[in-house]
Parts: structure tokens; sequence; C-alpha cells
């Protein structure tokens, strides 16, 4: 009689020697009465709000403020008592209390969070050293690879579930940086900041959401990889905050109708739509119109790619850059500013455009029929002009005072008050440079025109517009 297998290879072992490392984070927040939501809020504007795994349950009270309690996971990285969480589980909290797996209980302390990746650091002051984990190299976990989670579901302490990774660079839409981890291994609401880990018992990611129509498990989590958190927490543990690259240009995607307007053999890297001014660039190494294709050594396939792999950079660090100029790949260095004070800046600051052929506008142009050009009625940008659509002086151009409905840069949302500043990559400063360039392109058998639009502030985007 044949034996009987007995069946999948137990992970006993290793959930034994992790449980003590992993953690149950309760908070406490005073309420005032005329508060209508006691929940703490997850980054705004996701479109997985709703299902983020946070577990709440308010304690209400007939008038008077009232105290709302929450609760997640956590895990030690350190045996003197630092823990990683998650924001979210302890946003606006008045009280941190950590429970351990031996049933002890610490009060903690807020050392930092990260809004942008969702993280939160905590400190303990033990009487002994903790059990810690490590954390593993999430660039490693290939799709398939075994995983097990271990946190706080519900409320109900330690518990280890074990699934595969069912995806990787998953982008939900809840920060600049999204780079998630997928999972089919069990996750649910209270499992926000526990560990995900690999086989050797290593931490590769921090859970962090759900997508859960009934509010439990369907297979479907996500977490934070360790390849964007762990330098996050680093810089968390010394400093308190974070300390990110800041490259100093708003960027837009590389469509294939823009790649083909650039000449480009594939659409790919990260357009630079505009520099701001007082940033690291803003001395004209790099250009508005520039494609970044390679950031340090990395490829930039994709514009989300570029602002992950600068946040990651350090500060004040010379990086080589490469992008495509003119139709030729150009290498560049460039020497990082602090992203936290580029907010800042650019919250305030004024885009350069950088126009490459400076002429004076044509005074008699709005004396002539008004050129239409792709379904654009067009006009010189002068005072009444600007006045009319109420255009701040540092833009340079020629204005759009109409759009056909029906025409191809309708299509593309161009409406009256935009201002087209540059066309192929060329500057234009009047209506006659428009319509020249326009022909110059049909002549060459463009199907697209590259144009770079501002709007009245000064914003800048590149649009094409189909050539009739």
């Amino acid at each position: 009689m044949p034996q009987q297998t007995p069946g999948p290879q137990s992970v006993a072992d290793l959930a034994e020697r992790l449980l003590d490392a992993v953690v149950n984070v309760s908070t406490s927040q005073n309420v005032k009465e005329e508060d209508q939501t006691p929940m703490p809020q997850v980054p705004e504007g996701s479109p997985f709000q709703d299902f983020f795994d946070e577990f709440f349950k308010g304690e209400e009270g007939e008038g008077g403020p009232r105290t709302v309690n929450s609760l997640g996971s956590g895990f030690v990285i350190d045996p003197t008592g630092f823990i990683v969480t998650n924001n979210h589980v302890i946003e606006g909290a008045d009280d941190i209390e950590v429970n351990f797996a031996d049933g002890k209980k610490l009060k903690a302390k807020l050392v930092g969070v990260d809004t942008k990746t969702d993280l939160a650091l905590l400190k303990v002051e033990p009487t002994t050293p903790l059990v810690a984990v490590p954390f593993g190299d999430s660039r490693k976990m290939r799709i398939g690879d075994w995983v097990m989670a271990i946190g706080n579901p519900f409320g109900l302490g330690g518990s280890v579930t074990v699934g595969i990774i069912s995806a990787r660079g998953r982008n939900i839409n809840a920060g600049p940086y999204d780079n998630f981890i997928q999972t089919d291994a069990a996750i649910n609401r209270g499992n926000s900041g526990g560990p995900l880990f690999n086989m050797y018992g290593e931490v590769i990611g921090i859970n962090t959401a759900i997508i859960s129509p009934s509010g439990g498990s369907i297979g479907i989590g996500f977490s934070v990889p360790t390849e964007l958190a762990e330098n996050v927490i680093l810089q968390l543990k010394e400093f308190g905050e974070t300390r990110r690259g800041w490259l100093g240009v708003r960027i837009q995607p590389v469509t294939d109708d823009i790649a083909e307007s650039l000449g480009m053999k594939e659409a790919k890297g990260a357009l630079v739509a505009g520099v701001i001014k007082g940033g690291p660039v803003d001395n004209g190494v790099i250009k508005t119109g520039d494609v970044i294709i390679r950031f340090d050594g990395k490829n930039v396939d994709e514009m989300r790619d570029l602002p992950r792999v600068v946040a990651e950079s350090p500060v004040g660090k010379a990086v080589d850059v490469v992008v495509i100029r003119d139709g030729k790949e150009v290498s560049i260095k460039v020497t990082l500013g602090r992203l936290e004070d580029g907010e800042k800046i650019a919250q305030s600051g004024v885009e350069t455009t950088e126009p490459k052929d400076e002429k004076a506008p044509d005074q008699q142009a709005e004396k002539k029929a008004a050129p239409v050009v792709l379904g654009m009625t067009l006009s010189a940008l002068d005072e009444a002009t600007r006045k009319t659509y109420g255009v701040v002086e540092t833009v340079k151009g020629v204005a759009i005072t109409a759009v056909d409905p029906n025409s191809a840069a309708a299509e593309r949302r161009i409406q009256p008050g935009d201002v087209i500043v540059e066309i192929g990559q060329e500057a234009v400063s009047t209506p006659e440079d428009v319509t020249k360039r326009i022909a110059t392109l049909k002549s060459q058998d463009r199907r697209n025109a590259l144009l770079m639009l501002a709007d009245k502030t000064g914003a800048l985007r590149f649009v094409t517009v189909r050539i009739e």
C-alpha cells in the first residue's frame, strides 16, 4: 500500500520564531462632540480609500468628548525598541500602546512618519532586548514566491497567513511612489502595518491596503516593498523625518504620439513639461522638452519610475542623467536638491520655459484677419490679450482665442486662453510662426504636431494635435 504524502511542507518553525517580533498597535484619540468623522483618514484621493485595512471602533458617550480607539499591527526592527507600522494606524493618535505576543504592553512614542509611503516609526523602552526581524531585499522576490503575513486582523491578536506574491509594481494611486507588492495571503482589517515575510524570515513588505467590497479578505492585498520602505525607515530613525532627493522638474508621460513627434523609436521615459524656478536644474542643465530615459544608472521606462528613483537618491548627490534632446541621447550631470525644501519652492515658484528663439511680437498681427490653424484661432500675446485671459507676464508665445469644437485641438482639451510656447521644440512668438511651423511639419508628412502649451498661470504641458 503506497504511503500517503503528509501534505505541503509546514511553516510552523518559521512562524514560531517570527511571532514574538510582531506586535499589536492600539491607539486612542480624543474627539470633540462636534466632530462627525472619528476615523483618521487614509491617503487623500485614493480609489482604495474605502478598503484601507484599518479597524476602528468608537466609544460614544452622551455629550462631551469621545474616545476613539483603533487597532493595527507592527513589527520590531531593533531590539532596543524601534517598531514599524503604517502612518494611517497611528495618525491623529493621542496615545499609542504596543502589545506584545507574551502579553506585555508598553507605551510608545512617535519617532516620525512619512505620509507619501504611509509609514511610521515608533519607539518603546523595553526592560530587556526585544525579538527583532531583519529587512530582506524585495527586489529579489518573484511572482509566485511564497510569503507569510503576520498581523492583528479584526483585533484578534497574532495571526499567521500564507500565500504567494501575485504581482509586483502595482500602482493603486495611494501615493506618489506606488510600487506595491500584491499578495493573496489573507490580509484583513487590522493587518495594517504588519510584516510580509519571505521564507527566510526577512521582511520584504509592510501590509498596507486591501481590496474588499465585503470588508474581509478576497485575496487581493498590497504591501509596501522594502526596496521603498527600508531607506524611509532608516531616515526616520536617524533624522525623525525623510530627506529625499529632488530634481525640480514637472513631468508627464510619453505617449505614442509624443514619441512619434520627437522622433523616438518607442514611447518611454518621462517628458519634462516644466522646470521649477530655484530648483536644482534651473541652471539650464535640463530643459523643457527633454525626455529623461535613465537616471543614476536606472532605466526610466514610465513616467512614474522617475519620482521614485529620484526620491531614493541622497540629497546633494551628483548623478548621471540621460535625456533625449533634439532626437539624440545626451548624458548630463545633475546635483540633487532636497524634496522637502523643494515642495515649498514649487508651491510658489514659477516654471521656466526657456524659449530657444526670442522674437519681437508682430505689432501689426492684431490688425490682420486672425489665422486659424488645426481648429485654433490665434492671436499675438499683447497686453490686451493678456488682460482678457489673465495670462501672467512670464508666459511668452502665441495666444489661442477660440477652438473649433469639432477640431483635433478640441479633442486634446485645448481651450481659449491657452498659449502656444513651442511647436516641435521650436519657440513661436507670432501667429505667423505657428502657421509656418505647421506647414513645415505637413511638408515632412508628420501625422502629429507636438505643442508645448502654457495656461494663464504659466504651468506647462505637452500635447500632440493631429495634423489634418
